[in-house]
């Protein structure tokens, strides 16, 4: 198989020794396994993917049980599209593992961010507040001017202002795999991964040739 992705579900952090000695923070994730539930075609569904689902589950609603009854009966929690290099080896049923990634390549994970709630400007976009001298002693975490008077009149769309924070979609790319366990489907990248724990994420093969 040539898919290029994988749904996992986040471990936690922890740190990698290498032989040498120097060791790197990483994130522990649980990747798969996963099975095709659906491989959709440029004339049926106008492009060409594969669904994956994870994690099984005891109920669901009746729409979900009737487009997974293809996919072997099993009700699946997550479901997520994923490309591949090659769909005509691809069955609906079969399993994917984390062995479909080796050590030393590059990943890019996608998953949604800690929400924050509603946050100032200083912590969501990284202001620098104001003077902390010359009477200034309610400004230091004030957003400043946000617009002008007479012209426009208006505060323009897009002001970066306080508001929530955090529970979006993020991609981050080009990770490195540190190690691939087939045995316990768990893999370790190096850096950090959108998400609290147990939050769930797409896996997939980076594009980039670095």
């Amino acid at each position: 198989m040539a898919i290029a992705g994988i749904i996992g579900k986040v471990i936690g952090g922890t740190q990698f020794f290498y032989e040498d000695g120097t060791a790197h923070a990483v994130t522990a994730i649980e990747a798969g396994p996963c099975t095709i539930t659906q491989i959709k075609s440029l004339e049926k569904d106008g492009y060409q993917s594969v669904q994956l689902g994870f994690e099984i589950m005891k109920k669901s609603n009746k729409p979900k049980k009737g487009h997974l009854a293809m996919a072997g009966g099993d009700l699946f929690r997550h479901l997520r599209e994923t490309k591949s290099d090659d769909y005509e080896d691809l069955e609906v049923g079969n399993q994917v593992d984390v062995g479909i990634f080796e050590v030393g390549e590059k990943v890019n994970v996608t998953g949604i961010s800690k929400g924050k709630g509603f946050q100032g400007g200083v912590k969501r976009y990284n202001f620098r507040g104001g003077p902390k001298t010359h009477g200034q002693s309610d400004r230091h975490r004030a957003p400043g001017s946000i617009g002008a008077g007479t012209t426009p009149g208006r505060v323009i769309k897009g002001m970066r202002m306080a508001g929530r924070m955090g529970g979006d979609k993020v991609t981050v790319k080009n990770l490195d795999v540190v190690m691939v366990d087939t045995e316990k489907n768990i893999l370790l990248v190096k850096g950090a991964v959108p998400g609290h724990r147990n939050s769930v994420l797409l896996i997939s093969r980076a594009n980039s040739k670095k």
